[in-house]
């Protein structure tokens, strides 16, 4: 415990237990209220809240600069072999809604592409396709052709008018939607994220880590803390 103390040790009213009994105090308030900030100073975290991590709306991917909290409570965890630790993903369809969309339709770029190299005779996983800038607007024409719009603008004998790529995308958007159960998906996909890293890169035991319930409301949060994120809470 570092207690800084001035003053003069003749002086009658002076009392160093006194001294470290309101410091200790102090400690075991500031370990009670915010565990995770004392956690992070005690292992060499600068007291950086340690009580969640944030992720990208609509991503379930970590951020490089949130793996030095995760490897800062794995330290900490580890130390600690009697902590158990909660984890719940967080969602909220105000911050991930239109990043979810977006990614959806993306997919459906990919997913063309993909049927594209399969016709060719390669062999390929949609997920692990990229789409190269030059190759988007061909891409889009595709989907645009294959989806189902009720409002696709047709010429006078019925068939699909000709339009530029940036109409077909706002058409296509319109009908990609993301609920509830896209953002329950991601919640629980940040919280599972968060204890892979944990238990394959910190080595802290699964048994230890626990995944609740996610929450997709924004219930307790704080204004200063981002909706995206993944909070954690000590047993």
């Amino acid at each position: 415990l570092n207690l800084p103390i001035s003053g003069s040790l003749d002086n009658p009213e002076f009392s160093i237990g006194s001294v470290i009994g309101e410091a200790v105090v102090n400690l075991l308030t500031k370990i009670i209220t915010a565990p995770f900030t004392a956690l992070s100073a005690a292992f060499g975290g600068g007291g950086e809240d340690l009580g969640y991590v944030a992720f990208d709306p609509g991503a379930a991917v970590l951020r490089e600069a949130e793996l030095k909290k995760l490897d800062t409570l794995a330290k900490a965890l580890n130390d600690r072999p009697a902590l158990r630790l909660n984890i719940t993903g967080r969602a909220l369809a105000a911050a991930d809604t239109e990043a979810l969309r977006r990614d959806k339709f993306d997919a459906k770029l990919r997913a063309a592409k993909a049927q594209e190299l399969v016709r060719a005779g390669q062999s390929v996983d949609p997920k692990t396709v990229t789409v190269a800038t030059s190759e988007r607007e061909r891409l889009i024409g595709r989907v645009y052709e294959a989806a189902s719009i009720p409002d696709k603008p047709r010429n006078f004998l019925g068939m699909a008018k000709s339009i530029p790529a940036a109409e077909m995308e706002q058409l296509i958007m319109k009908t990609v939607t993301a609920g509830e159960e896209d953002l329950r998906q991601l919640a629980n996909d940040r919280a599972t994220a968060v204890r892979d890293y944990l238990s394959d890169k910190g080595k802290v035991p699964r048994e230890r880590l626990f995944l609740v319930a996610p929450l997709l409301d924004g219930s307790g949060d704080a204004k200063e803390l981002p909706p995206t994120r993944v909070d954690f809470a000590l047993k």
